[in-house]
């Protein structure tokens, strides 16, 4: 599909929504993408008023019924907006990116000198923007672990007179660095054995407590834990 989009000008003198029958790609799509091409790379500005059904239905080859499906679809996606009586527009908050022209013809221009179908690459392009990105995982883990251990930490902190001298801690570091997965993982578990210490020991201490009062304050301790 990005031979569609960048097709040679000579190819594209009469119209720039000229489609491809022979494309295994539905009319539809083709149209889809070649008027999404148009409005980001900025040829088709903020607020300008797009083809009627019937001239742009002219001009791609296509029947009005698919034009009219294809503008739904992109008012669908907030890229135009349609205003009775007075047309299709593109939609005044759609950034345009004039260079996405610029990164696809270079793009374009590799795979010939490579000998790369252009199909192929936009094949393999669509595949790789497809599949997850691993380091945005990882960097979406380590940020979950990071909120753990300050959720940890800001409640541990209130336990400070019941922590224990040989509570376990993570290893210390000598040399700064960013902390991986497993790092974290091996503090955020060590604070939880500490607050888990922690909490067993406030609780012994309450019992103690509650043991050396008499029956009143006992009697006032147990109504004071009730909900």
């Amino acid at each position: 599909m990005l031979a569609v989009l960048c097709e040679p000008v000579t190819q594209l003198e009469a119209s720039p929504f000229q489609l491809d029958p022979s494309d295994e790609l539905p009319l539809g799509l083709q149209l889809s993408w070649r008027l999404r091409a148009l409005i980001r790379t900025g040829e088709l500005a903020a607020g300008e008023r797009l083809p009627s059904f019937r001239k742009l239905a002219e001009w791609a080859g296509v029947n009005v019924g698919t034009v009219r499906a294809v503008y739904e679809g992109l008012e669908q996606d907030g890229i135009v907006v349609s205003r009775h009586g007075q047309g299709t527009f593109v939609a005044e908050g759609v950034e345009a990116v004039p260079q996405l022209e610029e990164i696809a013809s270079e793009a374009l221009r590799r795979a010939e000198e490579a000998g790369i179908e252009p199909r192929d690459l936009a094949i393999v392009a669509m595949a790789c923007a497809s599949l997850p990105d691993e380091e945005s995982e990882v960097l979406e883990v380590r940020q979950e672990l990071r909120r753990q251990i300050a959720r940890l930490e800001a409640e541990l902190a209130t336990h400070t007179a019941h922590l224990q001298a040989d509570l376990p801690t993570a290893p210390r570091r000598a040399v700064a660095h960013v902390a991986g997965v497993e790092e974290l993982e091996q503090t955020r578990d060590t604070l939880i054995a500490q607050l888990a210490a922690a909490q067993h020991e406030s609780q012994q201490e309450v019992r103690e407590r509650a043991r050396r009062r008499g029956p009143l304050g006992r009697a006032m301790s147990r109504w004071r834990a009730q909900p």
